[in-house]
């Protein structure tokens, strides 16, 4: 049986109560915070609970890593707390429920595009030649639902993943998605599944399949939108600033990016917090533009869905990592006028 590893008596000894008090959204100091986690502890309600907006940020603030964000979602869902309406959350649910589709055997490298149709375009480039790709409900990590305090549907449904992309027959598979990489490692970690595979982030792919070809300084102001999954495994961020020196691109130094970034906003407003999405990405995008971002680059498609038209009115450019690295090796992606 898949268990959350988290142990209370950790939190009731910490010092600094970073999981609450950097909280962006929550907004509480040391002695709230101390308060709030001693009722957690003895099981009692906490504002945490009601107030939480799932941004995952908690997870990366815990140094001690006890797992605070998948504490909050798990006692979310034991007491019933609806994170969404309950029609929303009906249908994430059905929208991706494996449809039993039959996995195949594979050559390496193994590209994993999740379940996001529509990106197909992105793979039309020299960076991904020779590269397998699979796509479909089979192979959708369903991490997602963390955001509507579903982890036992993600435990169910993960260990079939799982197996379905091992079915493949490769011991590495590169992840496009970054919530997908965060599953398969740290999400997986914490409840105890174990991965047969080993998971390639993108940024890694990339890095390496541009060092072997011809790339040109860009010489480009860049705002990376750094997705909410990414503060499960912060240990990957050095791959944005590798991939950014290699190409010549300056990631400018911005409030909101780093263990600082906001959210895209797109979950605030499934969950009915459209005043908190709309202010969180005025914030962010005022952000960019302050200092001097020519171009907006993300790794989540959905991030990339929900704000791309709202940067290029601005008069920034939406771009994908892996678009971005294309300019870089002198392809033109699809939509680039510049």
């Amino acid at each position: 049986m898949l268990e959350l590893k988290h142990d209370l008596s950790k939190c009731l000894i910490c010092d600094t109560y970073d999981c609450l008090t950097r909280c962006q959204y929550l907004k509480l100091d040391v002695e709230s915070a101390r308060a709030e986690i001693e009722r957690l502890a003895k099981g009692s309600w906490s504002r945490v609970l009601e107030d939480c907006v799932t941004c995952y940020a908690c997870e990366e603030y815990c140094k001690k890593g006890n797992h605070p964000f998948y504490f909050i979602v798990e006692e979310q869902e034991r007491r019933g707390i609806l994170t969404a309406p309950k029609p929303i959350v009906r249908q994430w649910i059905q929208l991706a429920e494996p449809l039993g589709e039959k996995p195949r055997k594979a050559r390496k490298p193994l590209l994993s595009m999740c379940f996001f149709p529509g990106l197909e375009h992105v793979l039309e480039s020299r960076l991904f030649e020779g590269v397998d790709v699979i796509m479909g409900r089979h192979v959708f990590c369903n991490l997602v639902y963390l955001h509507f305090a579903k982890p036992s549907l993600i435990k169910e449904r993960l260990p079939k993943v799982v197996e379905a992309i091992a079915q493949h027959g490769v011991d590495e598979v590169v992840f496009y998605h970054d919530e997908c990489y965060s599953t398969f490692t740290h999400y997986a970690k914490a409840i105890g599944l174990e991965v047969p595979f080993k998971p390639i982030h993108l940024f890694e792919f990339l890095y390496r399949r541009l060092r072997e070809l011809e790339v040109k300084p860009l010489g480009l102001k860049v705002a990376y939108q750094r997705p909410c999954s990414s503060r499960l495994t912060p240990e990957k961020e050095h791959w944005v600033d590798d991939i950014f020196n290699l190409i010549g691109v300056e990631r400018v130094e911005r409030e909101y990016d780093r263990e600082n970034a906001l959210c895209c906003g797109s979950i605030f407003k499934l969950q009915g917090r459209y005043d908190l999405a709309v202010d969180v990405q005025r914030r962010n995008i005022e952000d960019m533009v302050k200092h001097g971002a020519e171009v907006c680059v993300f790794n989540c498609p959905n991030c990339y869905w929900t704000l791309s038209e709202l940067v290029a009115k601005r008069g920034i450019k939406p771009l994908l990592m892996s678009q971005l690295c294309q300019l870089a090796i002198g392809e033109r992606p699809k939509g680039w006028t510049g």
